[in-house]
């Protein structure tokens, strides 16, 4: 390099520091913004603008707030090879004496959405304590745990077999732990009406009608969203299903 050459690179030299120290790094994330949780595997949200359970009876409270939710079994239909089920272990006593020692059924909630994607009806059971594991499958017939006895849904054009284990709905006394519940005939077009099927040895089994006496047979899919939550000061494990009901819109 020449005389010349080495007196400009030396008079650019000051500017071009000058220069570096006016550039501002690129921000970085703050780390504040919130996450979403979730329980068990990284859950999709909900395919509608309502909340995965949304059918309380009563006005929230300030505090109410979901703690966590998954969806248990999305939008199909159960078969034999294919039911929808969930197995959450339980250590009992969840609980002293006369509270039972299993998760026990609080209260049963229903609601309609017509104007979801799909829409549904639902039928949410609340547990305390803890999520019991479940099964649900479409049946032929009902019957009652213990005894075998048929257990009716009139009207019904098939039948939703709902089965928790590891769960009771009565305390130690015998007393009744359900403090709500909506009644059995419903008369919502996907859910028409439900039923108690048994709450024997740690088993806990329930009916769902789907559709009227115009739909015999009929078997549409299903979506079960578990919900971790507080609701009007109570801590909640609610388990919705939640019957797809666009045959009937």
């Amino acid at each position: 390099m020449n005389r010349r050459g080495r007196t400009a690179v030396a008079l650019l030299a000051p500017l071009l520091v000058l220069l570096a120290g006016c550039v501002q790094p690129a921000p970085t994330p703050s780390g504040s913004q919130s996450q979403a949780s979730t329980t068990g595997p990284s859950s999709p949200a909900p395919s509608n603008s309502s909340a995965p359970d949304s059918d309380e009876t009563a006005q929230p409270q300030a505090g109410d707030h979901v703690i966590a939710s998954r969806i248990g079994c999305d939008w199909r239909v159960p078969s034999p090879s294919a039911v929808c089920s969930a197995s959450h272990p339980v250590t009992p006593p969840i609980a002293s004496p006369p509270l039972p020692p299993v998760p026990y059924l609080y209260a049963i909630g229903e609601g309609t959405h017509p104007n979801d994607a799909p829409p549904y009806d639902q039928l949410s059971f609340r547990f305390k304590g803890g999520f019991p594991s479940y099964t649900i499958d479409y049946v032929s017939q009902l019957s009652m745990d213990g005894s075998g006895n048929p257990v009716p849904l009139p009207g019904a054009g098939s039948i939703l077999r709902v089965v928790f284990r590891d769960a009771q709905a009565h305390d130690e006394n015998g007393q009744s732990t359900v403090v709500s519940k909506p009644p059995t005939a419903i008369g919502h077009k996907a859910i028409s009406r439900w039923a108690p099927a048994g709450d024997f040895e740690g088993t806990l089994t329930f009916g769902i009608g789907v559709g009227g006496s115009a739909d015999a047979g009929v078997r549409v899919p299903l979506r079960v969203y578990e919900v971790e939550k507080i609701e009007l000061g109570q801590h909640l494990y609610v388990v919705a299903v939640q019957v797809d009901g666009s045959r009937w819109r």
